[in-house]
């Protein structure tokens, strides 16, 4: 009897002191209703000295959302550092007689996310402009081939088979291959009429040959749309599903080009008609030539070469915006270090993964926690702790040689990206970086923050509450503002 007793006084004592070293504010943003089944976790460490300033579950393992994108870059800036960029090259093959070339035209990929991109300070066809006029400059006038787009260097799985239905076709759910172009994205303008009614589809930018749509949408009165645009990889065919405002003169949706390599070569054949320099065939890519076997290994000329901005930069946009695409393809540029082994058949994302847990091993990180099936963190089943993000943030400081690329690819809360108003108006505005983490009914915060004169790596996530987004986001406020 005595031993029995003496067992429940001990667990009853031990309970009673882990939980009064929880810190008030988090006892006070566990108790409201909706977080009746959630899980929290949080975990601050001072970054010189490892410190633990705060600690609240932080080994239990949750969904990251977008707060991944910071494991995903962190990774490529200390392995590939903040100076590496992506290569495209123009290339051809055949024979050169006259300003006559009997042969193909390719644009061959390395992975670059950033083509075209609307997140750059040049226009969208600079680039393109750029190759057509090193063809013209090649002496060439005329082509008795085609153009075709070289994107082998990743495999055809665009899109994490984590992935749900709802993101496929959407405009954050873009596909990375060995060749991007637009972000991968396309524009849909409506026209809107009375409740009830279906909007009109005016036109779609960029024209996209073979690309059609199934109308589903319905007008109503509300100020912004609730819809999803649904589709597969490779096909040309999307379903559009839900409400738009009603009484509309234009109103836009995104989505994500199916094929980008495709698009890609019938963009440059186009192109270079209105140039003057005649394609006699039809675009193509290694994927479509290689299914049909009509896959040629052939000795090429270079035409020209084109670089993307440093990584330092696309790790910037990416955490400042959460560029999906551009995370996606970092991890995978990553994964070309990998060496499969005799048999082994791994996707592009596989690779990524598996670089990224070998790398953080190697730094002595326990990566058992780590459960990553993308770059980007739009995966379901993507799993992080928060006691592991804050080891690679205080890394990444302390030891890396990229540590002031990463310290800048995070933005300001209250200023900057998509923390842009998160904290605004509160005494943390300006003193903390963050990236920013949402999916339904999953929100979360990595990065760094001061205290008392001290740098604190910091990272929090909750999962499962059942109250609005907005609502978690102002208890998080709360929250961060009474512990800071």
């Amino acid at each position: 009897m005595y031993p029995r007793i003496f067992i429940v006084f001990f667990l009853f004592l031990s309970a009673f002191f882990v939980d009064g070293q929880t810190p008030f504010p988090i006892k006070r943003f566990l108790t409201p209703s909706f977080m009746q089944g959630a899980s929290f976790s949080i975990m601050a460490k001072e970054v010189q000295t490892g410190t633990v300033l705060y600690d609240y579950d932080s080994n239990r393992e949750l969904i990251p959302a977008s707060v991944m994108k910071t494991i995903t870059t962190a990774t490529a800036l200390d392995i590939l550092g903040g100076s590496y960029r992506y290569e495209t090259r123009v290339e051809y093959d055949g024979s050169l007689t006259d300003g006559i070339l009997n042969g193909n035209i390719y644009i061959h990929g390395s992975g670059d996310p950033t083509l075209g991109s609307s997140y750059l300070k040049s226009d969208k066809d600079s680039v393109i402009r750029l190759w057509i006029s090193e063809v013209h400059k090649a002496g060439i006038r005329q082509i008795n081939g085609s153009v075709i787009a070289d994107e082998q260097c990743f495999d055809a799985e665009g899109v994490s088979m984590k992935w749900m239905r709802e993101d496929l076709g959407s405009y954050y759910g873009q596909g990375s291959y060995g060749l991007s172009v637009f972000d991968n994205l396309y524009r849909i303008d409506f026209l809107t009429g009375a409740p009830g009614t279906s909007p009109v589809i005016l036109d779609c930018s960029p024209q996209i040959p073979g690309l059609s749509f199934r109308n589903y949408l319905k007008a109503a009165s509300v100020f912004s749309d609730s819809c999803y645009i649904v589709g597969s990889p490779f096909s040309g065919e999307r379903s559009l599903f839900g409400i738009i405002p009603a009484h509309r003169k234009r109103f836009s949706l995104e989505g994500d080009i199916p094929d980008p390599a495709l698009f890609l070569a019938q963009y440059i054949t186009a192109k270079l008609a209105s140039s003057g320099i005649k394609v006699s065939g039809e675009p193509a890519t290694f994927r479509i030539l290689n299914e049909a076997g009509k896959w040629k290994t052939t000795e090429r000329k270079t035409i020209a070469k084109t670089y993307s901005p440093e990584l330092a930069e696309i790790a910037r946009i990416t955490n400042h915006v959460s560029h999906n695409l551009f995370a996606d393809a970092l991890l995978k540029i990553v994964g070309e270090r990998y060496k499969p082994e005799r048999g082994e058949v791994i996707s592009s994302f596989g690779k990524g993964v598996k670089v990224l847990q070998e790398h953080w091993k190697q730094k002595g990180l326990d990566t058992r926690s780590l459960w990553m099936f993308d770059g980007s963190g739009l995966a379901i089943t993507d799993r992080l702790t928060t006691s592991f993000v804050c080891d690679i943030y205080r890394y990444m400081i302390t030891q890396s040689g990229a540590s002031e690329a990463f310290f800048a690819s995070l933005p300001k809360v209250g200023e900057d990206g998509t923390v842009k108003n998160f904290l605004k108006g509160t005494s943390l505005q300006g003193r903390a970086r963050f990236k920013s983490g949402s999916m339904s009914r999953v929100r979360g915060y990595g990065g760094y923050l001061t205290k008392d004169g001290k740098q604190y790596a910091i990272c929090l996530f909750v999962n499962n509450f059942s109250c609005t987004n907005r609502q978690m986001t102002a208890e998080l406020e709360k929250l961060l503002v009474s512990l800071f």
